[in-house]
Parts: C-alpha cells; sequence; structure tokens
C-alpha cells in the first residue's frame, strides 16, 4: 500500500534553503529581544477549549483546530452537543496561553515580566499570499507595567529587530481603543453599538470611506451621525498634530480623558527620539485592531512591499484578570514572521556570514579504519568554524555536487579506495 503524497491543506513543508532563512530571522530576533530584557518561554500548542473560547479572540475563536477527547472520555453515543466532543483545541494565537502561563506562575515570576514567545499557532483560515493554517508568531510582552514605558519598549524593541533584518522605510501605524469608543460617542452612537461601529471601521483599508459610511447606513445609524463620524477622519498635519486635533475635540466633548492624549504623544515622541531603524511613527484613527481583548494603545507593522500588515499588537489590561479575578497591566507586539520570510525570499535574500560549507564524498567501499580518519578530519574542520558535510558518494556524482552547490557547499573532497 502507498502512501498517500498529498500535503495537508493549507500548511507547507519548509525545504533547507528556507529554513537557512528562518533559522537567521529566528536568531536576529531572538538575540535582539534578550538585548532589551525580555525572557523566553514556552506554552504548549494546545489549551483547553474553554480557554480558548473565552470570548477574547474576536474572530479567530471561529478558526480553531478542536481537539476531541480521548479513550474513555469520548462517548459518541451519548453526546448532546460540542462540548460533549471536544476538550482541547490547536492554539490560534500566542497572547492568550501567555495569560494562562502568568496566572499559573505570576508568584514565581518578577514585576514586571518580559516575556519572550516564538512558536507555531493553527487557525482554519482560508490559506493566501504570507498566510498559513500552521504559522510562526514571535511575541514579546510585557506583564506587569501599567506606564506607556511598555509601548515604547515593545516599539523600540520589534523596530530594532526589523532593521538588524535589513527592513527600512516601514511604517508602525499607533491609535488608541479609548479614542476608538470616544469617536463613536461623540458622533452620537449608543454604547451597546460601539463594537459594530468598528467592525465597520476596520473595513476602511478595503472598502474606503464611502463604503464604510454606506455600511453604517445600512446598520439604520442616522446620516447625520454617520457624516459626524466619518468628519472626524479629515486630519492633516503631522503625526503630533493630528493626534492633539482630534483628542482636542473628543475631550472638549466630555468623551476622552486629557491623559490618552498625553500619553500617546509621549509614545509617539520617546520612540522617534531613542529609535534606532529607519521606519516612521504615524497616528492612524481607523486601525482598529479584531482582537476582542485589547483595552488601550494598538498598534501595526506597516510595510510597502506586502501592501498589508506584518505584525501588530497593544494593550491589554483586562485579559489575565478573566483567569484569576485581579487585572494585570499587560502590552504585547508580535512580528508576523511568515510574511517576514516571504518577503525575505522573494527579494532573493542571502543569509549573511555563514560558515564555510564543505562536503566530503566517500567511495562506496570505502574501508572503515580510513573512514574514521576522514570523519576525524571532518571533526577539526568544524572545530575550526567550517560546516562539514560527511556522505557517501552517488553513482551520479555530477547531479549529486549540483544539489548540494545548490545548498551552499563550496568545496568538495572526495575519498576513494584506493
Amino acid at each position: 500500500m502507498a502512501f498517500v503524497k498529498k500535503p495537508v491543506t493549507g500548511m507547507k513543508d519548509i525545504l533547507p534553503e528556507e529554513m537557512q532563512v528562518r533559522d537567521y530571522v529566528q536568531n536576529v530576533i531572538k538575540e535582539t529581544y534578550r538585548s532589551f530584557g525580555f525572557t523566553p518561554i514556552e506554552t504548549p500548542c494546545m489549551e483547553n477549549i474553554s480557554n480558548l473560547s473565552s470570548k477574547q479572540g474576536g474572530e479567530n475563536e471561529k478558526l480553531i483546530f478542536k481537539i476531541l477527547k480521548r479513550g474513555e472520555k469520548l462517548k459518541l453515543e451519548t453526546a448532546e452537543c460540542e462540548a460533549d466532543l471536544v476538550d482541547n483545541g490547536l492554539r490560534y494565537d500566542l497572547t492568550v496561553p501567555l495569560a494562562r502561563f502568568y496566572s499559573n506562575n505570576s508568584n514565581n515570576l518578577p514585576s514586571p515580566f518580559k516575556a519572550l514567545q516564538i512558536g507555531n499557532v493553527w487557525r482554519a483560515d482560508r490559506p493566501q499570499r504570507g498566510r498559513y493554517r500552521q504559522f510562526m508568531q514571535c511575541d514579546i510582552d510585557i506583564l506587569g507595567e501599567p506606564s506607556n514605558l511598555a509601548e515604547i519598549e515593545l516599539i523600540l524593541a520589534t523596530t530594532t529587530t526589523l532593521g538588524k533584518i535589513g527592513f527600512k522605510n516601514f511604517e508602525i501605524r499607533i491609535n488608541e481603543r479609548r479614542i476608538l469608543r470616544a469617536m463613536a460617542k461623540y458622533s452620537g452612537f449608543s454604547e451597546e453599538t460601539f463594537d459594530k461601529v468598528c467592525i465597520i471601521l476596520d473595513k476602511m483599508d478595503k472598502i474606503g470611506q464611502e463604503g464604510v459610511a454606506e455600511e453604517l447606513q445600512k446598520e439604520g445609524f442616522s446620516e447625520e451621525s454617520v457624516k459626524k463620524y466619518l468628519d472626524l477622519f479629515e486630519l492633516t498635519g503631522s503625526t503630533e498634530s493630528k493626534i492633539e486635533k482630534l483628542c482636542d475635540k473628543l475631550s472638549a466633548a466630555g468623551c476622552l480623558e486629557e491623559e490618552v492624549k498625553s500619553s500617546l504623544l509621549e509614545i509617539v515622541t520617546s520612540v522617534e527620539a531613542t529609535k534606532a531603524a529607519e521606519f516612521k511613527m504615524v497616528f492612524d484613527p481607523t486601525l482598529v485592531r479584531g482582537m476582542g481583548y485589547y483595552t488601550g494603545t494598538i498598534f501595526e507593522i506597516a510595510m510597502p512591499e506586502f501592501g498589508g500588515s506584518c505584525g501588530g499588537g497593544g494593550r491589554y489590561d483586562k485579559m489575565i484578570g478573566n483567569f484569576t479575578g485581579n487585572d494585570v497591566p499587560a502590552c504585547g507586539f508580535s512580528i508576523g514572521f511568515e510574511r517576514i520570510i516571504l518577503l525575505l525570499l522573494e527579494s532573493g535574500f542571502k543569509v549573511p556570514t555563514q560558515p564555510k560549507k564543505i562536503a566530503y564524498l566517500i567511495e562506496k567501499n570505502y574501508p572503515a579504519d580510513k573512514l574514521c580518519e576522514v570523519i576525524q578530519k571532518a571533526g577539526e574542520e568544524r572545530k575550526a568554524g567550517k560546516q562539514v558535510l560527511v556522505t557517501r558518494m552517488n553513482k551520479n556524482k555530477k547531479f549529486q555536487k549540483e544539489k548540494l552547490s545548490a545548498e551552499g557547499y563550496e568545496e568538495f573532497e572526495e575519498f576513494f579506495n584506493r
């Protein structure tokens, strides 16, 4: 019986050339984040289904890969609903597992705690360019820091990392969830409709301002409220002046606390004054971020080459409280690892300063005593910092060398029984 060769839908095999790039990028990410004081942790790929379905993950909760109960717990004959069959699911992001991790281990962790996670997540989403059903996320989070120092550190660490990988002239788009709610309140929308308004606003980059106006009116909102709302987005000037103009208008109407403006301005000016990479901060009042758990500052990485977001994050001060009953200030930033890798591969990126790669090709009937000498020689080369492959010689030696050359092997030594 032959094995089925079909790949898993929406997931992919990774060939050696891409793995070299992925390993290099991961190492840069880890080293840079460690230099900012972030500590690596790891959480399981599975979480209890109740944690994943806590109404904090927004649309992602519809994309969970659910896992059947096992053994005696699985009772198909008496099951009446999905909850009788499912107890775990594959994680759809790293933030919900982090909140559970911190809730269980906070007594053994420093405060504030700066966490670094790199791992695969799974979403039953429609595969498309730069998006798969299994993909890697690279997250940094600061737990227990209530001030905007958390946002400043997260943005600087993430942008420094992107700069070291080689990206330039990207944008960090920034907004505040409290500003989004204040805009809706200012425009006359009732509080129970704020989330619906934000969901429609989140489509602005796809359907434009006219499309947003049309959808809001279809939902039954008055033309006056819709016009008043969309007029708020007609901002001009620098990022700082846009923040001031909008926040001053909302504060004057009693819809927004003054602290929101001062905090957002401090984040922008501090990052611009101390940044180590070539990018700019952009205030974007249309930025929503789909996750239901964000409570304050939100941000995204925008790269012209990709034509969309390559990462994002924000403040989620209420999530840990859902596990423990006590709220803990929390803020995080996630790099879109797969999209970053896609851009690097499409640009012909080559991993820099790789060790010299040598291949030892050994004749099939090479005697054991001489084989030990070859292996010892390879060991000496490796101690000298070279990468040495010891392998048997194929019948088609020319084709074998061509394949190895494509993998970056620069030198070949052949060993015959003569």
